[in-house]
């Protein structure tokens, strides 16, 4: 007897990199941020607990006002949710049910699981011989997803090509989604865009460039047209979405520009140095605007090299799809973590 719906029981879900409890590691394989959130994270803590016996604000307010500041935005056009996976899932339902979304056949392994959980018919385009979004055969007649820069290939794709989707799904009455996790780390980014394109919906996380991926804050910026699509969603699962302790966390996070830029320039400068090692030794690694490297381990399957760099307390990621299979998607520690790690990648590749 299956007492589980057939929904349930047909979804192929989404698999998260290894959390793990035995040992200390080198942990590059979920794309964490090396670094400590703001100091003004743990002020704005403090003293919460007798708060937390009342319901949080269910709009977010000063979280969205502190994210329409640092992005030059209005407040109205923020909606924020339980870390970019569940504002990812709003947008599915609430622009993409019951239509044929395109997306790149190589991206976040999440849509297709969102695809199939809300009734989206998921087509998707094969990239480009170098890895790039074909953004040609993106364009049909209906809506778009595309990760900028991508995952987990980390290309970067430039705004003109960003715009001409934005004008093209327009045309076609149709949603542009652009998920930003991981834009920080980019030249550039789409939200000029916004004042362009009320179909234009940007998708962003604190877990990456703001190190808060224990507190699980995503948001979304567009027109509010498509801000109050989404929260029509939300109100149907949970009107409540993000706690005190996340909007405190958040909001004292994305202020703190200073150091939100301090740590991303280390990082980004962590990812070239190891990118220039590791050309230096002949490895093929593709270009980066992310908090991560595509590294070609092997030429049919990288998995052995994984688990030996495993072996050696060093974690990273890799995918069991055939056209990922001969890659390594390894995440940015700190500088002298990097360097280790980029010596041994360079020694178990080689070989």
């Amino acid at each position: 007897m299956a007492y589980e719906s057939e929904l349930a029981l047909g979804l192929t879900p989404y698999v998260a990199g290894e959390q793990p409890k035995d040992r200390q590691f080198i942990k590059l394989n979920t794309n964490e941020n090396p670094y400590p959130p703001s100091p003004r994270v743990q002020e704005a803590l403090a003293g919460l607990a007798p708060s937390l016996r009342l319901y949080p604000d269910m709009e977010a307010t000063a979280l969205r006002e502190a994210i329409a500041q640092v992005n030059g935005v209005r407040p109205e056009q923020v909606f924020c949710g339980n870390g970019s996976d569940e504002v990812l899932a709003f947008a599915f339902a609430a622009f993409f049910a019951g239509k044929t979304l395109r997306a790149p056949e190589v991206t976040y392994s999440f849509y297709p699981v969102y695809a199939q959980l809300f009734g989206v018919h998921y087509a998707t385009v094969p990239l480009r011989a170098d890895y790039t979004v074909d953004v040609d055969g993106l364009m049909q007649d209906g809506p778009v997803a595309l990760a900028n820069p991508n995952a987990p290939t980390g290309i970067f794709l430039p705004m003109e090509a960003i715009r001409r989707m934005a004008a093209h799904c327009r045309a076609h009455d149709a949603v542009l989604l652009v998920d930003e996790a991981y834009a920080a780390f980019a030249p550039e980014t789409a939200v000029p865009l916004l004042r362009e394109y009320d179909n234009l919906l940007i998708v962003r996380t604190f877990s990456k460039s703001h190190s808060l991926a224990g507190m699980r804050v995503g948001y979304a910026m567009g027109h509010p047209r498509l801000v109050d699509a989404l929260r029509r969603i939300r109100d149907a699962f949970n009107s409540y979405p993000l706690d005190r302790l996340a909007q405190a966390a958040a909001t004292a996070a994305i202020l703190d520009t200073g150091y939100t830029d301090r740590c991303t320039a280390r990082v980004i400068a962590a990812r070239e140095e190891t990118r220039q090692t590791l050309l230096a030794a002949g490895i093929t690694v593709l270009p980066s605007a992310t908090n991560f490297l595509f590294v070609k381990a092997d030429p049919a399957d990288a998995g052995p090299v994984q688990r030996a760099l495993r072996e050696e307390g060093i974690l990273v990621r890799h995918f069991s799809a055939e056209k990922l299979r001969p890659w390594l998607r390894v995440s940015m520690g700190t500088e002298e973590e990097m360097r280790r790690v980029a010596g041994a990648l360079v020694r178990l590749i080689r070989k």
